[in-house]
């Protein structure tokens, strides 16, 4: 928990989630939480909620250590995430400023599809991303 906690800290600086949302987005029911590690040392996390009455699932939060930007983990905890969602739509929340992350959130398929205004404590904009994930469905058979 420490370790996931200086992450965020690091990667969130000013809108780093206390311990307590830390610990209830772990424990939610129907949470896919995923990590990725380089040795011992987490260096990214990626948090989804799939709320009951929600048609799409959440993004709650992502983010990779800056030593390690650049070099796909964030892809690859993207990607890992998509894989695991049970919802055709998967949506997440972005700062307008973070280019970086909106440019590889479109890379991935992700669209605009509105503006939260002053979604962030500082007053900052977020643009709620969207992604429509092609769900495979098995037929059964006896």
């Amino acid at each position: 928990m420490n370790a996931l906690k200086q992450l965020e800290n690091e990667v969130f600086k000013e809108d780093a989630w206390p311990v307590l949302d830390i610990l209830f987005i772990l424990l939610i029911p129907g949470g896919i939480n995923l990590k990725a590690t380089a040795g011992d040392n987490i260096i990214g996390f990626i948090s989804v909620e799939e709320n009951l009455f929600d048609p799409a699932s959440s993004v709650s939060t992502v983010g990779v250590s800056s030593g390690f930007r650049r070099q796909g983990v964030g892809e690859a905890l993207m990607k890992a995430v998509e894989s695991r969602v049970r919802r055709p739509t998967i949506q997440l929340c972005v700062r307008i400023s973070n280019q970086g992350a909106i440019d590889l959130y479109q890379k991935l398929g992700y669209r605009k599809k509105e503006t939260r205004s002053h979604y962030y404590a500082d007053g900052e904009d977020a643009f709620l991303m969207v992604k429509n994930l092609q769900i495979k469905t098995g037929i059964l058979q006896k």
